[in-house]
């Protein structure tokens, strides 16, 4: 076999992202729990073969899926623009685990909404209390999607503070070759509201699929005479929906966004047509 071509664009992700399978495939690369157990001379081995790759140097005997094998563990450890390696609950190859942790144990201590939620934000202890007052009546199974409803309004209030400063300064936005023309509030409120819609679809399986198991197990004599089953159980049941919810709710929208030109600020709109008038569409990157 001959030495890897070196015009393989390992800057952009490996399948097209503007389809849905496209995205799916590529994050359900990205969020690989698999990537939390390759050791630190892995993560470093896999650094320098896209570092060398990209210096225009391919490391002999180097296959095209070796390659972007590199590239994606490299991308799931060391942050983009500084290099530095990210701390590992803090990766996206953490998001199944750490939310299945945390997912599954709101499911099962739902009932104890005070105390689990006493470290979120106001708006989903009170979505969460309310709706627990108003289910108190209702059979248990309504009371099991608490948590749910609190998650959502934790993602509608969390995400946009988070990203507050981009609501305040805008986000970049490009030209298809990548040429940054400006930045963009209106850009950044589309670019909130499409991670907030993916964040939320993403907790409906999670958060949907096992009260309703979990409710019919419970009257079974099984788990009646082994109730310590109850929470592995629940949190195995999140983490395999959350498997799947993750990478393709994260697919629903292009990592690389687009709005049109006429939607813009007007100074922006300006400023666009001043440097190339026939420029229509601009991209901008929606965040995670």
């Amino acid at each position: 076999m001959g030495d890897l071509p070196l015009d393989i664009n390992i800057q952009e992700p490996r399948w097209d992202q503007s389809t849905f399978q496209g995205r799916a495939r590529h994050f359900f690369t990205v969020t690989d729990p698999r990537n939390l157990l390759l050791s630190g001379a892995q993560l470093e081995a896999s650094r320098n073969i896209v570092q060398n790759y990209r210096a225009g140097v391919a490391t002999p005997g180097l296959t095209e899926d070796q390659l972007w094998r590199a590239k994606y563990v490299c991308d799931s450890a060391f942050h983009p623009d500084t290099g530095e390696k990210v701390v590992l609950i803090g990766r996206m190859s953490a998001q199944v685990p750490m939310n299945m942790t945390i997912t599954g144990c709101m499911l099962t201590f739902y009932r104890q909404l005070g105390t689990a939620y006493v470290s979120a934000t106001t708006g989903a202890v009170a979505t969460a209390l309310g709706l627990k007052s108003l289910t108190k009546h209702l059979p248990p199974l309504a009371g099991r999607f608490v948590p749910f409803a609190a998650v959502a309004a934790a993602n509608c209030i969390n995400i946009p503070l988070m990203r507050q400063r981009e609501l305040q300064v805008g986000i970049p936005v490009t030209d298809e070759a990548g040429q940054r023309l400006g930045h963009s509030v209106t850009a950044a409120k589309q670019g909130i509201v499409q991670v907030v819609i993916s964040r939320v679809c993403m907790a409906i399986p999670a958060m949907a699929i096992p009260p309703v198991i979990m409710n019919t197990l419970e009257k079974k004599d099984f788990l009646k005479h082994r109730p310590w089953l109850g929470a592995p159980l629940q949190v195995g049941l999140v983490g395999f929906c959350l498997v799947f919810a993750t990478p393709l709710c994260c697919a629903l929208f292009p990592q690389k966004s687009s709005i049109h030109v006429t939607r813009l600020e007007p100074e922006l709109r300006t400023q666009i047509h001043e440097q190339n008038p026939s420029i229509e569409v601009v991209f901008y990157n929606k965040g995670l």
